[in-house]
């Protein structure tokens, strides 16, 4: 086998090895799409808490102090 070629098919295996290496990277990193809940209760776990504040101290008798 000539100089050129090999040197080819080993950047030809380099350059693949380095792709599926980024593709097993990607799918290790994301989950499937079933296994989440869904988006609304999602929302509703995460921003419809109560709040933690029992009165407003902004507000005093309805009036409004800065």
């Amino acid at each position: 086998m000539k100089s050129p070629k090999k040197i080819f098919l080993w950047l030809a295996l380099i350059y693949l090895l380095i792709v599926l290496w980024v593709c097993y990277d990607f799918a290790r990193k994301t989950t499937f799409p079933g296994s989440r809940p869904q988006l609304k209760e999602r929302l509703k776990e995460r921003f419809l808490e109560k709040d933690s504040v029992a009165k407003d101290s902004i507000f005093k008798s309805r009036q409004l102090y800065f």
